[in-house]
């Protein structure tokens, strides 16, 4: 064997790390950009008899990370304060809606369900982008959610007008409200054919404004990479949208709990919670709190996957699973928000 030299890092690299500003650190913030890898690997990989179990392994997963935010909730006074009525009274709105839209249409039900949850998960993307742009000060969220957006808009749109999604779906073994959204996409092929293009146009125009304010401000590094990672999600969304699916599912639960078990340390600290007790906190900032915190969690989601599966009726699965999902989906928007100085302080800004 004959000894190289590697090449020295060029000033420019130097600079781009020296400038980035991360969340966690360098190996953490770049392995949770590429959290969506091994699920889409998977999904590209996995022999098509065993697809639907993959499918349903992820699903389970997402429907794992959900109830997390009503304990983050209810097991906080000071979060409840925060919009006491709507805490008090939307589990109720919330199962009623859920029992009256599948009675009357099940495919209304899985298309709204569907649509708002893409929606969430890529404002919990946003999100991570502002944590980053927020620890450089830079002032154009705008074009970041405008930009991100289209890229959803052109991935639904692209998926629609594909001859092959049909195909996929069946050979993914997808049912239920996943299956029922999937195929009321697909019946708009003909206005999706006339909209792509329109829709990758602003996209275009979007990423140039992007990249020009970028530029002007001289941004973040690490938000670069996390961006740049998710817009290689959206192109595998593209070329297989099963894969892209499972990217998209399985890494905004884990992301969610990397958030979750980043800040609720610094929240609750013994300080705080002698100052506003409460349930959560005394847990979270005693010795190895959030192990404690994660563990009983575990075994709360554990009994109640349990309980579930011995009740042999699809109106209580619906009433659980979408009001479970509505709620966190509605309560994120209350309790994450980066204006506030504990949210912004736990989040390292």
């Amino acid at each position: 064997m004959t000894a190289t030299t590697m090449p020295a890092p060029t000033r420019a690299s130097v600079g781009l790390r020296s400038r980035a500003r991360w969340i966690h650190s360098a190996s953490v913030d770049t392995a949770m950009a590429f959290l969506w890898v091994p699920f889409a690997a998977v999904g590209l990989l996995v022999d098509p008899r065993h697809l639907p179990r993959v499918i349903t392994a992820v699903l389970l997963l997402s429907f794992i990370h959900q109830p997390i935010t009503a304990a983050l909730v209810y097991g906080d006074r000071a979060q409840f304060s925060l919009a006491r009525r709507i805490f008090s009274f939307s589990p109720f709105v919330f199962v009623v809606a859920v029992l009256l839209l599948r009675h009357f249409s099940f495919a209304a039900l899985a298309v709204i369900a569907g649509l708002w949850n893409a929606e969430h998960t890529l404002m919990q993307r946003y999100g991570i982008t502002r944590i980053y742009g927020r620890k450089v000060a830079d002032d154009h969220g705008r074009t970041e959610k405008l930009l991100l957006f289209s890229w959803l808009a052109l991935a639904l749109l692209w998926t629609a007008a594909d001859r092959g999604t049909p195909g996929r779906v069946e050979t993914a073994g997808l049912r239920g409200h996943n299956r029922e959204g999937i195929d009321v996409l697909t019946r708009f092929r003909t206005p999706a054919l006339i909209l792509v293009p329109i829709v990758a146009t602003a996209s275009l125009v979007l990423m140039a404004r992007w990249i020009r304010s970028e530029r002007a401000h001289m941004g973040n590094p690490a938000k670069w990479l996390y961006l740049g990672s998710t817009a290689a999600l959206f192109v595998t969304i593209f070329v297989n949208p099963i894969a892209g699916f499972l990217g998209y599912v399985g890494s905004h639960a884990v992301e969610y709990f990397v958030i979750v078990g980043r800040s609720v340390g610094p929240r609750y600290t013994p300080e705080t919670v002698a100052a506003q007790p409460s349930p959560i906190g005394r847990v979270i900032a005693s010795s190895f709190g959030r192990v404690k915190f994660f563990v009983g969690y575990a075994v709360a989601m554990g009994l109640l996957i349990w309980a579930l599966a011995s009740i042999d009726s699809l109106a209580v699965h619906a009433a659980v699973i979408f009001t479970l999902g509505g709620m966190h989906v509605f309560y994120d928007g209350f309790i994450w928000k980066l204006r506030r100085p504990v949210v912004a302080q736990s989040l390292g800004i």
